[in-house]
């Protein structure tokens, strides 16, 4: 029971490095896009473009199982909710609210965190037993079984 609990624990971890990787890359993504066109185009093409990057990071680092296209296609409904309430969030604060329009994509992405991991998890980990045994949590096997061959590079 510990064991599944440390497990979990450190899951979270590194759900939550990924998110603040993830935010970032958003964030710059948006800043940069945001002189270019309005700021609710620039936060969707920005989402868009982390959100493929998020998949790779949560696939490897996070939930340690193998990227299949099925997942990359799933793993856009696991952000719909995050999408949704974020988006919400954005308009709330900056038409309502009239918080800095800079500043809201980052208050709103805090709300749909918890629902984020709950949701990436259950698509990531579906049959995770075979992908576990592919991608372990702490990997024994010799460093060279993980490394290009030789003559490659």
């Amino acid at each position: 029971m510990t064991l599944l609990r440390s497990s979990q624990l450190r899951q979270i971890v590194r759900f939550a490095l990924v998110g603040v990787v993830n935010t970032g890359t958003f964030y710059g993504f948006y800043l940069a896009l945001h002189p270019w066109m309005p700021y609710f185009l620039a936060y969707t093409v920005a989402f868009v473009l982390s959100m493929i990057g998020s998949f790779f990071l949560n696939t490897y680092f996070t939930y340690r199982t193998r990227p299949t296209w099925r997942k990359f296609l799933l793993f856009p409904l696991t952000n719909l909710t995050n999408y949704v309430v974020t988006s919400v969030g954005v308009y709330v604060f900056v038409e309502w609210a009239h918080m800095n329009d800079k500043i809201a994509p980052l208050v709103a992405a805090a709300a749909a965190i918890p629902f984020t991991y709950l949701l990436s998890r259950r698509i990531l980990t579906r049959g995770g037993a075979q992908d576990e045994a592919v991608l372990p949590e702490q990997p024994s096997a010799p460093a060279q079984d993980y490394a290009a061959p030789a003559g490659r590079g």
